[in-house]
């Protein structure tokens, strides 16, 4: 097959090469935008055309301008003005977004709001006439008002007519209608030119192949496995509808037929990998995808590896979370009545005194003894997304860093010495080879590129988990009697980002940060990423394991399955920054009621952090501006903990000094028991 079959079909018809013109529609919020942006950016450089015009009284609305803004790439021209004139000039790839505020913005211009239906007929005319004399790839974005909330006004109503008559004589002139429902794109009328059927019998499977580009022979050669589960309910490809379509341009654009390459090569390592994905959550269950991805891993000769230790060792089994009781409430009123009874005034020595109430409720014992051996563990491992420019350091980095680590020279072995604490890091997805004394428990070399596919399969996953949940308890069972969690991977502030804002139900724009200090252009495409990423997690924000093995990574389950397991095991932990308490979140979901055996160690400058802390209703215990992660933050306020303990259990009470009381003629406060 021909490389360019992809961009021919997708970007022409049969006419003598003139460009595909496609209708998206969808209600208020449903990723009309983000699908047709996708869908046109395959095509090379954009002529993006912006009809909003922001409103500096509506904040809300200018909110939204600003994040669509950030979606689209550097490389594209965007031109804010009536799409009438800009397609008057060509170019490649024009999207337009979307005729919604452009058909605000005319009944507006002809003050036509109190008028009768019909007056802005001229604009629609000549609209219709600019699209259809069009002879470029252009992408038209409209509100299906019908799947949206129209106020009962007569302006509502007006609107809702009009937009409802200039969508019906688009779709007549359009040669493809999609329709985007929740993420989902369905096809409502195919492009004859790209082999898919005209009208409204399309199956789901191949709807969401044509709507994705997937013309012609591509779509036919959906699998079934495509197009029902296990249980043979229909479902479109996944998440955004996206990753497939990607692996399938890249083994197309590879040279080579997909489906020959695939019988020819037999089942390739990355169709093995998928075939254990839970069904119905994520690009892994998907077979055309997959198929397509291991045709082009053929395709570049790549060949099998050995499998790492910690899936190879993985006996199958998956692992089992539950709810986790709560540190010892009557120990904690023991040593509240304590810190009463201390040669200070009552509350004086602030968090200090509720830290030691806490930790004496988690030892169990009052007064708490000073901890014996607090350890560090730091969890490696790589992210694919990091390969697409969201970092400021390469992947590289992250096996170096391993090795400074078992070396004594990260910032984490410094702190931890002056904390006395031990640090131990474990390579759970470095994409390297590390030292075989780190490597015990590594489940696979890099995780995933989150914004295009899965960061796990569900084997994987589970390996990662038990993983972590061993390493908890090698650490507990060798004497560690508290724990801190850090991190190191390049990239892996995207993922942390993504579980963050999925799970908390915020804006990415709002939550991204600059991670190792990107560029302005580096934080766009980390917005990018991070975007397309929450679209993918969004429909599995309940469930710990999807959410996991879909945009999270090995190092996230691992550290995920540590802190619920220190929890189970009743050892209290010291949360670190943006990444660690991503998978604490994670972990909460897995055990719940774990959080109350954990403390936050410092709020990072990583603006997904606080609302995570929020989110686990944690308050830290240092704020220093602090993002490096390695655990550098819980290390950073061990001292701290470490303070309460030895206030509450090496001050003397008034009795024991001799000193008087706030009330000198009364005896020192009564010990309720």
């Amino acid at each position: 097959m021909r490389a360019d079959w992809y961009r021919a079909d997708v970007v022409n018809d049969a006419a003598g090469g003139r460009g595909l013109r496609t209708l998206v529609l969808g209600g208020a919020r449903s990723g009309k935008s983000a699908y047709a942006e996708e869908v046109a950016g395959r095509s090379g450089p954009v002529r993006y055309v912006a009809t909003a015009v922001p409103d500096p009284a509506d904040a809300d609305f200018a909110e939204r301008i600003a994040a669509h803004r950030v979606r689209r790439p550097g490389t594209w021209h965007v031109v804010e003005g009536d799409p009438i004139t800009v397609l008057g000039d060509a170019a490649p790839v024009t999207l337009i977004d979307d005729l919604g505020t452009w058909l605000t913005a005319r009944i507006d211009a002809r003050a036509a709001w109190e008028s009768p239906r019909g007056t802005v007929g001229p604009d629609i005319d000549a609209l219709v006439a600019a699209v259809t004399g069009y002879a470029d790839r252009l992408l038209i974005v409209s509100p299906e008002v019908g799947l949206g909330v129209v106020p009962a006004t007569a302006s509502g109503r007006l609107f809702q007519d009009e937009i409802g008559t200039l969508n019906q004589r688009l779709a007549a002139v359009c040669d493809e209608v999609v329709l985007v429902v929740a993420g989902v794109p369905v096809v409502l009328k195919g492009a004859e030119a790209a082999g898919a059927s005209t009208g409204r019998g399309i199956g789901t499977a191949s709807a969401a192949a044509a709507a994705a580009g997937l013309a012609g022979g591509a779509a036919e050669r959906v699998s079934p496995s495509a197009s029902a589960d296990a249980v043979g309910r229909e479902h479109p490809f996944h998440g955004s509808g996206f990753a497939d379509s990607a692996a399938a341009e890249r083994a197309l654009a590879s040279g080579h037929d997909a489906g020959d390459a695939a019988a020819s090569t037999g089942t390739s390592d990355v169709t093995d990998v998928g075939a254990g994905a839970r069904p119905g959550s994520g690009a892994a269950d998907e077979g055309s995808g997959r198929e397509f991805a291991g045709a082009a891993a053929a395709a570049a000769g790549s060949t099998a590896v050995s499998t790492p230790r910690g899936l190879a060792e993985f006996d199958g089994t998956t692992p089992a979370f539950g709810p986790v009781a709560a540190p010892d409430a009557r120990v904690r009123a023991e040593a509240e009545q304590r810190q009463l009874q201390l040669t200070k005034p009552a509350g004086a020595l602030g968090r200090l005194e509720t830290l030691g109430n806490w930790v004496a409720a988690c030892q169990g014992e009052c007064p708490p003894h000073q901890f014996r051996r607090a350890r560090v563990v730091v969890f490696a491992g790589d992210h694919g997304v990091a390969r697409h420019g969201v970092s400021a350091y390469p992947s590289e980095v992250t096996a170096q860093m391993v090795a400074n680590f078992l070396a004594g020279g990260a910032a984490v072995n410094a702190l931890a010495r002056l904390a006395d604490a031990t640090v131990r890091v474990v390579d759970i997805a470095v994409d390297a080879d590390t030292d075989p004394s780190v490597s015990t428990h590594k489940i696979r070399r890099s995780s995933g590129a989150i914004d295009r596919e899965d960061a796990l399969t569900e084997a994987e996953l589970y390996a990662a988990l038990a993983a972590g949940r061993a390493i908890a308890d090698e650490e507990i069972d060798s004497g560690a009697d508290l724990l801190i969690a850090g991190d190191m991977g390049i990239g892996n502030t995207t993922p942390a980002t993504v579980l963050i804002a999925t799970l908390t139900d915020t804006e990415p724009v709002v939550a991204i940060g600059r991670g190792t200090g990107v560029d302005d252009a580096g934080w766009m495409r980390k917005a990018s990423a991070i975007r397309d990423a929450m679209w993918r997690a969004r429909p599995h924000r309940q469930d710990p394991f999807a959410l996991l093995r879909i945009a999270g990574g090995a190092d996230f389950a691992a550290t995920a399955g540590y802190l619920a397991q220190a929890a189970a095991r009743r050892t209290p932990v010291i949360l670190d920054g943006v990444v660690v308490t991503a998978a604490a979140l994670i972990a909460e979901m897995l055990a719940p009621g774990a959080k109350r055996w954990w403390v936050a160690g410092h709020r990072s400058t990583e603006p997904a952090h606080p609302l995570a802390l929020a989110k686990l209703d944690l308050e830290p215990l240092v704020e220093l501006n602090m993002r490096l992660g390695e655990g550098s933050g819980a290390v950073s306020a061990l001292p701290l903990l470490r303070a309460a303990i030895a206030a509450l259990s090496e001050m003397s009470t008034f009795g024991e000094a001799g000193v008087s009381t706030a009330e000198s003629d009364s005896a020192a406060p009564e010990v309720v028991s």
